[in-house]
């Protein structure tokens, strides 16, 4: 079953939660998935042995300049200037080409063929306690995260239970990170700036009509207007992980607080008590 953890700001604690699973399911050898690829972070809070780098490519052009007559058919094509045609010369700018393909498969002259652009890489490991992390980690500077993404969600494959840590935000690389989920877990907190990018991030998942449960993090006893948001969406709210000095001092030193925190263990059985229920 695969389950992602998302939300709809940064911060609001979706890598606490993702770890904390995969600590609870150490015994069902699962696999958990760091798409958060600008800045991925899994890896600092769950102990683990690294296996294997894989990099990650994405298509781009190539020009073979003895074939190409200048004739400006792919500037006119590329919808996001990455190719200029000037005097006797095409300039390639890779950063801002999408790989939809189109100009090499429109050039009048077949003068463009395509090559791989490593854009980053995923790094497989073994978790100490069992099961395996896959981490996405965009090249630094490179602003197309999708394959990254989707080459983390395919070499995470295989386990019972596969966690997807989402990255922050409600546009194409959460959607990205979504796709094939059985379920979503949407991490909050009882802020306006909480309650605003909620009601976002829930507009994004009904699109892809998943089963979505929320999860209120640094709880001081008020919801904020949370409450009012879940019943309107009718979206149970599992767990009101409290605001815990403690806790946060242990996280804060990479240590997974599950363990120590009786009661976040118990929150994450009750939570995995509901998600089953959405296979």
């Amino acid at each position: 079953m695969r389950i992602a953890v998302a939300g709809g700001k940064g911060g609001t604690g979706k890598t606490l939660l993702a770890t904390c699973m995969a600590e609870w399911l150490a015994g069902t050898n699962p696999v958990l998935v760091d798409v958060d690829v600008e800045e991925p972070n899994a890896a600092l809070f769950i102990a683990h042995s690294m296996e294997k780098v894989k990099p990650v490519y994405r298509k781009t052009p190539w020009i073979d300049l003895e074939r190409c007559d200048f004739c400006g058919k792919c500037a006119d094509i590329c919808e996001f200037n990455a190719l200029v045609i000037v005097e006797g010369e095409v300039l390639l700018f890779p950063e801002l080409c999408h790989s939809c393909q189109a100009c090499h498969h429109l050039c009048p002259q077949k003068a463009i063929s395509l090559r791989d652009y490593w854009v980053g890489q995923t790094e497989a490991a073994r978790i100490e306690k069992g099961g395996r992390l896959v981490t996405g980690r965009l090249k630094v500077g490179e602003a197309r995260s999708l394959p990254v993404i989707a080459a983390a969600k395919e070499q995470g494959r295989g386990g019972e239970w596969e966690i997807i840590d989402c990255p922050p935000g409600t546009s194409c690389p959460v959607m990205e990170a979504l796709q094939g989920c059985d379920g979503c877990l949407l991490v909050t907190e009882a802020t306006p700036f909480g309650v605003h990018d909620l009601s976002l991030a829930l507009e994004g998942v009904r699109m892809l009509h998943l089963p979505v449960g929320l999860v209120v993090n640094r709880w001081q006893g008020d919801d904020s207007g949370l409450d009012n948001l879940a019943s309107k969406w009718q979206i149970p709210i599992l767990a009101r992980i409290p605001y815990d000095a403690d806790l946060a001092s242990h996280y804060a030193r990479g240590l997974n607080p599950l363990s120590a925190f009786p009661w976040l263990e118990q929150m994450i059985k009750d939570i995995f008590e509901h998600i089953r229920g959405w296979g």
